[in-house]
């Protein structure tokens, strides 16, 4: 008996694979949904009731004529807005809080970057001086505007800043009174660095204990020397993203300046005018609570929102906020 095998294989013709099976569908966790629903959704409502509707009320606020009431009153379209630019106490304002942020950002960057450098490099009691440094974050804007008014920069002779300068000869001073030249900037500026110092210094810090330190041992083998060549191209290049959020949270919290200029520089608890202007909230503070213009004062929050704004899309556009270390 004869097998025929050739004709037989031709026959057959190309082999059939099966088709593919058709992808199953996943099947919705619903309970997963549920939890997720039930945890967000008191933050969901806070957020649109008490910050979007807010919003949107201090928009429609602003083109309207709300004095004594924050319900709608008149439309007066965009009169709040030139009023408030036509009024030089609220173009003051904006003048001193950008020289203000123009000092106390650089300033506090490179303090901070520097006690962090320091800091890192301790072999022992990193953590007492880490701690010490970030407890002044702790205090409240408030209390600390007061120790420094009454206490540090009172004016008078036993205070703690007339006592140093007694040391080299110098005679009283009212720090605070004194607008020319303006020695308030000095209250101003040490009691913002001591507050916000200790806690972009833990930022810093954070970002330089990311770094490997193989980076480190590999330069020095290269023949890279001292520690400012190494901080120059591996530290402070490595840092870029923590410098970049860092910047950005320091003008926000500069253009956001209120407790020490109203503590430090009004003349009563009813907010009067300081020695030498005020900052936009602080002038808002007075157009809204004191005056009772909410039209003028919601008016005035938007254009400092919008600076804000404007100044971090800036920035961002500047120096690449949110891009990765190779772009």
């Amino acid at each position: 008996m004869s097998v025929r095998t050739g004709p037989l294989q031709a026959d057959a013709g190309p082999a059939v694979r099966p088709a593919p099976a058709p992808p199953r569908r996943r099947r919705v966790d619903w309970s997963a949904w549920r939890a997720f629903a039930l945890l967000t959704a008191p933050l969901l409502v806070g957020l649109l009731l008490f910050k979007y509707v807010a919003m949107g009320w201090g928009l429609l606020l602003s083109f309207s004529n709300a004095r004594g009431t924050i319900a709608l009153g008149d439309w007066a379209g965009l009169e709040n807005y030139r009023t408030l630019f036509g009024d030089p106490r609220f173009r003051t304002s904006l003048s001193m809080i950008v020289v203000f942020t123009l000092v106390i950002v650089p300033l506090t960057f490179a303090i901070a970057l520097g006690l962090a450098v320091l800091v890192n490099r301790l072999r022992r009691g990193r953590a007492l001086f880490r701690t010490t440094f970030f407890l002044p974050a702790a205090v409240s804007y408030v209390v600390a505007s007061l120790i420094w008014k009454m206490s540090l920069f009172s004016g008078v002779p036993s205070s703690a800043a007339n006592s140093l300068a007694a040391l080299f000869g110098q005679e009283p001073t009212a720090w605070i009174a004194t607008v020319d030249p303006p020695l308030y900037w000095i209250v101003l500026i040490t009691v913002r660095l001591w507050l916000q110092i200790g806690l972009y210094m833990i930022l810093f810090l954070a970002g330089m204990q990311e770094i490997p330190g193989e980076l480190y041992e590999a330069a020095r083998v290269d023949g890279a020397a001292g520690e400012w060549r190494l901080f120059r191209h591996i530290t402070f290049p490595l840092l870029r993203n923590t410098s970049v959020a860092v910047t950005l949270l320091l003008v926000i919290a500069a253009f956001q300046a209120f407790d020490e200029f109203y503590n430090l520089l009004s003349t009563g608890l009813a907010g009067a005018p300081g020695p030498d202007g005020r900052p936009p909230l602080v002038y808002l503070y007075d157009v809204s609570l004191v005056q009772q213009d909410y039209g003028l004062g919601s008016a005035g929050a938007f254009v400092v929102t919008l600076l804000i704004v404007l100044v971090t899309l800036v920035q961002g556009r500047l120096v690449g906020f949110g891009r990765g270390d190779g772009e």
